[in-house]
């Protein structure tokens, strides 16, 4: 299960537990009905509480980055957790300039 804020434009994504392949089909399918019914200018991902994440969840970044650039809006990644953000360097996905 995940927790959404919308405001100001801006829908935040509130990512907590792990984020596996199983999991990730899941949050990718709310996110993205989240996304064509909001039509958000940016998503923001919040992974604060994420304890765990692998390949899945960098697809499940990539894959959102370019749904809600589909709809002219962009992404914003957050609050990653240290054990997490090698994992996120490794990727490539900080040069979509995405953190924040």
């Amino acid at each position: 299960m995940i927790k959404t804020d919308y405001k100001n434009n801006i829908l935040t994504v509130y990512l907590s537990g792990e984020i596996d392949h199983n999991r990730a089909a899941d949050i990718r399918a709310s996110i993205d009905s989240r996304i064509n019914s909001i039509r958000p200018k940016r998503l923001e991902l919040d992974f604060s509480k994420v304890s765990f994440m692998d390949s899945s969840g960098i697809g499940l970044i990539m894959g959102r980055y370019r749904a809600v650039g589909l709809i002219g809006g962009d992404l914003k990644i957050k609050n990653i957790p240290e054990n997490l953000s090698r994992i996120i360097e490794l990727s490539g996905v900080t040069s979509l300039g995405v953190l924040r």
